[in-house]
């Protein structure tokens, strides 16, 4: 996963044509998705767990092999249930430590569940 300050984000303007910012009420299922290469996902606060569900259904469901990007109230240890549930992309709010939020990778080697990574359990994938 790649991990950016919050200054190097820049919103979605409206010229971008390939780039779609998805709200958190919305529907990923109903998105055309023709022509779309990166898709940001808004946190509004940590509490607000809507958009791992969004990118859960955008690669598992939609298949979509595009670039998606959390934004918003993104905290370090939410950076791993990122990755396993399909985003690329994780901007960092404001005053967050880059290397604190890369070492939270290190921490998890493997996972029992399956994920949009690895579709298979851990005890189905060792077999």
């Amino acid at each position: 996963m790649k991990i950016i300050a919050a200054n190097e984000h820049a919103p979605i303007a409206q010229d971008q044509a390939h780039t779609v910012a998805l709200p958190n009420d919305a529907d990923p299922l109903a998105l055309d998705l023709s022509q779309v290469e990166r898709i940001d996902l808004h946190f509004p606060k940590f509490t607000d767990g809507r958009a791992f569900s969004q990118a859960r259904l955008l690669r598992q469901r939609r298949g979509f092999q595009g670039e998606i990007r959390a934004t918003g109230d993104v905290l370090i240890d939410q950076l791993v249930q990122m990755a396993r549930c399909g985003f690329d992309v994780a901007v960092l709010r404001e005053g967050v430590d880059i290397a604190d939020a890369k070492r939270q990778f290190e921490r998890f080697h493997a996972f029992y569940q399956g994920d949009v990574n690895q579709p298979l359990p851990h005890f189905r994938a060792a077999a």
